[in-house]
């Protein structure tokens, strides 16, 4: 699959490249531990590191196992936007690697060094071979700081994923037959449709942060579940886990074929993602005295505060598609048929807005509602609710 690639300072990028890859394919014979991550033991561990068994979908069905160690380079792995982690690299070495060989991302890979990519790599006649591959959590639901380069740096665990296109490398898989490769490539980057493999219809949605969830009842889009429910059905249904998952509102019985590999891990999983606190705003990114003003017009006569109330900034109510102006399509394929009013947490860290992305901008969400709820605010109002809005 051809992608376009578009780097930044592309010759700088190529020498830390190199740096990484180097690094990877020098040390990887030496380092103790490489090959495994830690046990998975605590709700940070499973985020991070477990695939509840999914490498059975990932490998033996869409065989991406074979695409990655034929055809996903370094370079093909940014594009789509997977993420390094630095703190996996042992430091040291700089040497020189082909940037366009697989084999520099299969040795990241035995470093256990891809964000949310778990793969096993042994050793075959004096070669490195990547056996394996599953996925985790933190694939869509982490990022990395870019304090090495974009793409590579430090762990940011619960903030969405807004440059990973997972419909382009599920498009990867050989055992895709050209309509649903069509439809994968068609999502773009930072969405994903969770219901596609069930109704077979295509209407991705923003993948959400997983932060600031604590003390917040309905943990999906349209309300379907708490935190719990949507870990099982995304474990299960999307990642491919090992897990039980039934919701007869949508006709889906998932039984697990041997141990339950999902369910003794909610719980810890659920801690972990209720520790992950909303990031606060960068110093200077906001006018001060602006959001002051907003936040009288959010709780007043914008008429925010009437679903976005509380510590969590969300009623926990259900409401009709035409309440607040939304495309119904997506509501109509849950369980729900309505949507929640989304928590408002760090939204100037994941745009777009809207369950489908539609707004592009936080000026775009109060257009929305200006025009929605007939407010008729001056464009001075507007401009003091998007300076409050970035405050959150």
């Amino acid at each position: 699959m051809p992608i376009k690639v578009t780097l930044r300072n592309p010759k700088a990028l190529g020498r830390r490249l190199a740096g990484v890859a180097g690094v990877a394919l020098a040390s990887t014979a030496y380092w103790v531990g490489a090959q495994a991550p830690p046990r998975p033991s605590s709700g940070k561990d499973i985020f991070r590191f477990d695939t509840f068994g999914n490498e059975t979908f990932w490998t033996d069905t869409l065989r991406l196992h074979e695409t990655i160690s034929k055809a996903v380079d370094p370079t093909t792995a940014l594009s789509v936007g997977l993420k390094v982690d630095a703190d996996a690299l042992p430091p040291g070495i700089l040497k020189t690697a082909d940037l366009k060989s697989p084999a520099t991302t299969v040795a990241l890979l035995k470093l256990n060094a891809v964000v949310g990519v778990k793969g096993t790599v042994v050793s075959k006649d004096g070669k490195d071979v990547l056996t394996r591959v599953g996925i985790t959590c933190a694939l869509c639901h982490s990022t990395v700081d870019d304090s090495v380069m974009p793409g590579i740096g430090r762990r940011l665990d619960g903030r969405p994923n807004m440059t990973l296109n997972p419909g382009a490398i599920i498009a990867l898989s050989p055992a895709l037959d050209a309509a649903k490769k069509a439809v994968y490539n068609s999502w773009g980057p930072g969405k994903y449709d969770p219901r596609f493999n069930h109704d077979g219809k295509n209407g991705p949605v923003v993948i959400p942060p997983a932060f600031g969830l604590a003390g917040v009842r309905q943990a999906t889009y349209t309300g379907d579940g708490d935190i719990t429910y949507w870990n099982t059905y995304v474990a299960v249904t999307q990642m491919g886990g090992q897990g039980t998952f039934k919701e007869p509102r949508l006709g889906i019985a998932v039984q697990a074929k041997g141990a339950d590999l999902v369910q003794p891990k909610l719980r810890a999983l659920r801690e972990y993602q209720h520790s992950l606190a909303k990031p606060a705003p960068a110093a200077g990114s906001f006018d001060a005295a602006a959001a002051t003003r907003g936040r009288t017009l959010f709780a007043g006569s914008g008429k925010c505060a009437t679903c976005h109330s509380g510590t969590a900034f969300t009623d926990e109510k259900l409401h009709a598609p035409a309440e607040t102006g939304m495309d119904p399509a997506y509501a109509a394929r849950s369980a729900s048929k309505k949507y929640r009013a989304t928590p408002l947490r760090a939204l100037w860290q994941h745009p777009p807005y809207f369950h489908d992305g539609k707004a592009a901008n936080l000026a775009a969400v109060v257009d929305h509602y200006d025009a929605t709820l007939e407010l008729k605010l001056s464009a001075e109002q507007k401009k003091d609710l998007v300076e409050y809005l970035k405050s959150i």
